[in-house]
């Protein structure tokens, strides 16, 4: 890691694409929690630029198929150019969320960051959820629910522009992993469009180490990394401050693992910390966890021999 790395953290207060309220608080219990001083530990430059503003979550019912439709866009516009502004002035953006629907604005400017200079984009989503859902799978109309379909190019024409270029992302560019939580509707999507994903299943069968070893391979010094770390992502057990719990997820010990072998790689370039809801938190303890993980992503290792 370069000595004095600059990173930028973007607070996006906002549930407006899930289906409970209190992922607007997210980015203040990270910022509780310590993530600040925990980067600066690491020899980290750090900016926070406080938090985005935007409209207010008017918790109505679906329209045409979306909730929320306008203000899920309001939100990812000004998601979108301060992410671009940060890439562009050569600093690692961290979005603190908010709910998931957010990673359309954030990706699709990274994606937007990667056209402009050359680089090629992979994208490690870590969530309990494909969130490939459409308007026509979801009866729900939570666009939390929706925006890596939204990125591919399927959804509603606001959000599949917001980056210039349709789609933002090739889903060839995705590599999804702990995913336990698929419609049926939306799995045959994910099928049809040929997304990989590393599901617990697969993580059961295989292990981390040899999951993580896939989802990095072909990464080269011209490689954007790009991680959407959905805090749903983790065990309900050790993380229950999420609005879509799902049991099952990767222990403490197995995320430990897929945070170290992606700092490993000396390529993350931008990350989203998504979908943390202090509102059905304990005393903050998926914050604290979230900011530990974070830490690793930025070289803390358990690792005690010599690397190689």
């Amino acid at each position: 890691m370069d000595q004095k790395k600059q990173v930028s953290l973007i607070g996006a207060p906002t549930d407006i694409g899930a289906g409970s309220r209190g992922a607007s608080m997210g980015p203040e219990a990270l910022r509780v929690a310590q993530i600040v001083p925990v980067l600066q530990s690491h020899g980290l430059e750090v900016l926070d630029h406080g938090n985005l503003a935007g409209p207010a979550n008017p918790w109505l019912p679906p329209v045409g198929g979306y909730r929320h439709l306008a203000e899920v866009v309001a939100w990812n516009r000004a998601v979108h150019e301060a992410v671009h502004a940060e890439l562009k002035a050569a600093r690692m953006p961290i979005l603190l969320g908010g709910d998931h629907c957010l990673a359309i604005g954030s990706i699709s400017a990274v994606a937007r960051h990667c056209r402009e200079a050359g680089k090629k984009l992979r994208v490690l989503w870590l969530d309990a959820h494909a969130d490939f859902n459409t308007s026509e799978l979801t009866p729900s109309g939570n666009i939390h629910g929706m925006p890596v379909a939204c990125l591919c190019g399927h959804g509603p024409k606001e959000l599949v522009e917001i980056g210039g270029t349709v789609p933002a992302l090739n889903p060839k560019a995705v590599r999804q992993i702990g995913i336990r939580s698929v419609d049926p509707g939306e799995k045959r999507f994910v099928h049809q469009v040929g997304l990989e994903v590393f599901d617990m299943r697969y993580i059961d069968e295989m292990g981390m180490r040899h999951t993580m070893e896939l989802a990095l391979a072909t990464l080269d010094a011209n490689t954007h990394l790009h991680v959407s770390f959905d805090v749903d992502f983790l065990d309900p057990e050790i993380a229950p401050g999420v609005g879509t719990t799902v049991p099952g997820g990767p222990t403490y010990r197995e995320a430990q693992l897929c945070m170290e072998m992606i700092a490993d790689t000396g390529r993350l370039a931008s990350l989203d910390v998504m979908e943390l809801n202090p509102a059905l938190d304990v005393r903050n303890k998926t914050a604290t966890l979230a900011v530990d993980l974070i830490e690793s992503l930025f070289g803390k290792s358990t690792l005690m021999r010599e690397r190689g």
